[in-house]
């Protein structure tokens, strides 16, 4: 392959984070292009990033989830290549560069990324036997936080799938490539840091539970059928609904909310409805 820095956009979905999506611009090359979705549709976010960065357009966006902002982004795109990065990631020194060097010694990919730099939270998976002396991993998916794209493998509407708003788009793009027959990629000689686990308040945990479970269900059932995802979502729902009750009897009204937004989402997926939950704002 003949990939070089020039050939890239990066592309990061944000939802008023300006502070943490600088902090993943300083470590991006100035030469390379990027693309920043905004999805509160905050025109000053769009102006201080614009003022302060070279090679950057900030498209302000309604917030319809990580999935349909990284489209925009990919749609946008004018380079052969698109790297997706969620805003809480950093690359040390060297490390780009270490990338593009081992990518180059590939004879084609479809997607790819860098290892994370924490080992205990793999960024992939992967069936068969991990060999630790291997230079690359052919995997089965890679995390959504980082995604190299080689446009080329895709049509403008073959990347994310926009029904979910949360969880699971990136599982779903995955299975697709590899039901393709198409490959994808870990790179170990090159590191990739994920803050990832960010605290977060009850209406956002509420946000999560709901879709978390309702992606389970529309995931499974986009790919293997509605008998199939009932069975595997059976579980989630016992579970829920006993700790529900429970957290119900003991007066903890914060658990007993977490499990019920797990049971709502559930039967929103279950009767086909969309991934319409937000929380409110303020």
């Amino acid at each position: 392959m003949n990939l070089n820095l020039k050939d890239i956009t990066f592309i990061i979905v944000t939802y008023k984070s300006e502070t943490i999506v600088q902090n993943c611009l300083d470590t991006l090359p100035k030469e390379c292009k990027k693309i920043v979705i905004e999805n509160s549709n905050n025109i000053k976010i769009k102006n201080d990033l614009e003022f302060k960065y070279d090679n950057i357009e900030v498209i302000l966006s309604e917030n319809n989830g990580m999935g349909a902002g990284n489209n925009i982004g990919l749609k946008a795109c004018k380079t052969e290549y698109a790297y997706v990065l969620n805003p809480d990631t950093k690359f040390e020194k060297n490390e780009i560069n270490n990338l593009i060097k081992e990518v180059n010694k590939l004879s084609d990919f479809t997607l790819v990324t860098p290892i994370n730099d924490n080992i205990k939270l793999p960024n992939f998976k992967m069936k068969k036997k991990i060999n630790l002396e291997e230079r690359v991993l052919d995997v089965d998916s890679i995390d959504g936080f980082s995604m190299l794209f080689n446009l080329k493998k895709f049509n403008n509407e073959d990347f994310f799938d926009e029904n979910f708003f949360l969880y699971l788009e990136n599982d779903d793009l995955c299975l697709r490539v590899k039901n393709k027959k198409e490959s994808i990629y870990v790179i170990k000689k090159s590191k990739i840091n994920h803050i990832g686990g960010i605290s977060i308040d009850n209406a956002h945990e509420n946000l999560r539970n709901w879709h978390w479970m309702w992606s389970k269900f529309y995931y499974n059932k986009k790919h293997y059928g509605f008998v199939i995802a009932l069975y595997r979502i059976s579980w989630n729902f016992i579970s829920s609904t006993t700790k529900f009750i429970f957290y119900t009897l003991t007066f903890n009204k914060e658990k007993k909310l977490n499990n019920l937004m797990r049971i709502k989402g559930i039967f929103n997926s279950i009767l086909g409805k969309k991934s319409w939950y937000r929380v409110k704002k303020n």
